[in-house]
């Protein structure tokens, strides 16, 4: 699970050029045999980090800390930048499960993990989370604005590696890698969650259930962690209603028509004149009658009934 380097939590050093003291020197961790920077931890779950570089403190013993399991590079300098020492391949010593020493083990299934999300039907912000609001994490010389801060790196490193520049965007363009970016001191902007209510995706582990396939997409897709899919608002298209009368109003109207011709009768003792009428044409006429429409095509809200509050994720 999480383990430290030997010999070098608590312990006093001192500067090899004047014997002094190292006090106010740097200690930092970097990935074994490479120059990308590696966290180290203030506690065994790994989920409050230091700042890296460590600073020893005034009487140069250098703060307990805890790392991942595997090797790692240490390199250790006076407050000037003179380098004590650097090891490249250093053996993290620990238990990965189990007890260690007398006391009881951790498990990691009980604790937040980096990049873990809380949602809670409250606003503000919350020690050792930030929100998912779109706006962005960085280091402390980074300008971002949601929280730009040395304790943003692992977090910073867990969307830059999780999430299409679509849903995280680096502002400034993705470089090589989250630790070169972190370097750089560029912003990486969290999932934009305002307004939003969670759902599944569409296969989530198995195959695709078909239930989002005529959904919108705003961003990603249906099989997208992190999308972002459907309408707060919807007008309906003709295709969309459903069978329906509309109401006719008739005032009274006629046929015009035409005479052709007169005719005259015959009958025993008397005689009648008359005119024929003949078939009207009524592809011109004028009825009066009108078919009332309704309806406006003003979007209707499809938001189900919903509790609001905060989406927050785990540095």
């Amino acid at each position: 699970m999480a383990g430290t380097v030997p010999n070098l939590p608590l312990s006093m050093q001192f500067d090899k050029d004047t014997g002094k003291p190292l006090r106010g020197g740097k200690l930092s961790f970097y990935q074994a045999n490479t120059t990308t920077p590696q966290l180290a931890y203030k506690d065994t779950g790994l989920t409050l980090p230091h700042p890296n570089p460590l600073t020893l403190d005034g009487a140069g013993r250098v703060p307990s800390f805890y790392l991942a399991d595997g090797f790692i590079r240490v390199r250790l300098t006076n407050a000037r930048g003179s380098v004590q020492f650097d090891e490249a391949n250093l053996l993290v010593i620990g238990p990965s499960s189990g007890d260690g020493g007398g006391g009881g083990s951790v498990d990691a299934n009980a604790v937040f993990q980096i990049g873990d999300v809380l949602w809670l039907d409250k606003s503000g912000v919350r020690a050792g989370w930030v929100r998912d609001n779109g706006r962005t994490i960085g280091s402390a010389s980074s300008g971002a604005t949601e929280r730009a801060n040395a304790d943003c790196q692992s977090l910073y490193t867990f969307l830059w590696e999780n999430f299409a520049d679509g849903i995280c965007p680096v502002l400034g363009g993705r470089g090589g890698s989250a630790a070169a970016d972190w370097a750089a001191d560029k912003q990486i902007a969290l999932p934009d969650k305002r307004g939003c209510v969670a759902g599944g995706l569409d296969d989530m582990g198995n195959s695709a259930a078909n239930r989002l396939a005529s959904t919108p997409v705003v961003v990603g897709g249906v099989l997208v962690a992190g999308a972002v899919v459907g309408e707060n608002t919807h007008a309906l298209t003709s295709a969309e209603n459903g069978p329906h009368t509309h109401g006719i109003t008739d005032p009274g109207h006629h046929h015009g028509g035409s005479a052709s011709g007169n005719t005259q009768g015959t009958g025993a003792g008397a005689a009648y004149q008359g005119r024929e009428i003949g078939t009207g044409d009524t592809a011109n006429a004028t009825t009066r009658i009108t078919i009332n429409s309704s309806g406006n095509g003003t979007p209707h809200n499809v938001v189900q009934r919903t509790i609001l509050g905060t989406f927050y994720r785990k540095l």
